[in-house]
């Protein structure tokens, strides 16, 4: 990475954080986080029968095979007494996954933040800070993800474990697309904040390599610009002499070694008329 230029930094910090921004939003507003499949198993040929199919969301509960098939229900009412279940397994799932909800939303929000100030550091790149203040909401928003999916996935397995062992039912689960979804969106975050950081701390090495010696310059004597009322001091650069100055020290030295005028006493009166 230390021999990316600013310019590829700035580019790769835009396409991870747009990617990680689509990919998490995707993920919080789709209905494919887990598919869960319950029934029995039939004693005659040891097949199994599927009684009921279901994939669900951090918001929504869709069934897809058994009595309900085509209904879904906001995972809040998903336990209600109208709702057909083969197992309790299956609701417990749902019920304790609910906690792992709000990071991913946070994530969310973490995210689109940082997007929006890394552009803004972007378009005026002067701004260093603004590139540190996105990698540092970048990283942050991937950290709050991780916990949301690590609640997750320990949510479910708590309920597999615990669940009573019997060989006349079947239960089986997978994680879905939307979960694949928000396991890249944390890498993708990572990355551009990492990326983000590595730009600032570049963006400051050049500011300071660029950046003259305070000692060759004065205090600012105006604010109309940058640069106005800095001059150079005379003890630190030699300057030639102009020819105005010799000129006028010639005239000076001349002055000094004129003889001075003859003066006459006052007595004396010098005619100058013929007679």
């Amino acid at each position: 990475m230390s021999n990316c230029s600013s310019r590829a930094l700035t580019l790769l910090s835009s396409v991870f954080g747009a990617c990680g921004l689509l990919l998490v939003g995707i993920a919080v507003s789709t209905d494919y986080w887990l598919y869960v499949e319950e029934g029995i198993v039939l004693p005659q040929n040891q097949t199994t029968e599927v009684k009921m199919a279901l994939h669900a969301g951090l918001w929504r509960v869709c069934f897809v095979a058994g009595r309900e098939k085509g209904r879904c229900v906001a995972s809040e009412f998903f336990h209600g007494p109208d709702t057909d279940i083969v197992t309790e397994n299956t609701a417990n799932i749902l019920k304790t996954i609910r906690s792992a909800t709000p990071f991913p939303m946070v994530s969310l929000f973490l995210v689109f933040t940082a997007f929006v100030i890394s552009n803004i550091g972007h378009i005026r790149p002067q701004r260093t800070i603004l590139a540190f203040v996105s990698g540092i909401f970048f990283i942050l928003s991937g950290l709050s993800l991780v916990v949301g999916l690590v609640l997750y996935i320990s949510s479910i397995n708590d309920e597999v474990m615990n669940r009573p062992s019997s060989s006349e039912q079947y239960f089986h689960y997978r994680y879905g697309w939307s979960f694949a979804f928000a396991a890249s969106s944390f890498l993708l975050k990572e990355g551009a904040g990492v990326m983000s950081v590595y730009l600032f701390t570049k963006r400051y090495a050049e500011e300071e390599m660029y950046r003259p010696h305070p000692a060759f310059y004065r205090p600012r004597l105006s604010d109309c610009s940058d640069y106005s009322g800095q001059f150079l001091h005379p003890e630190v650069w030699h300057r030639g002499r102009s020819p105005s100055d010799i000129s006028s020290d010639v005239s000076i030295q001349m002055t000094q070694n004129y003889p001075p005028a003859i003066k006459y006493p006052d007595h004396i009166h010098i005619s100058t008329s013929p007679c």
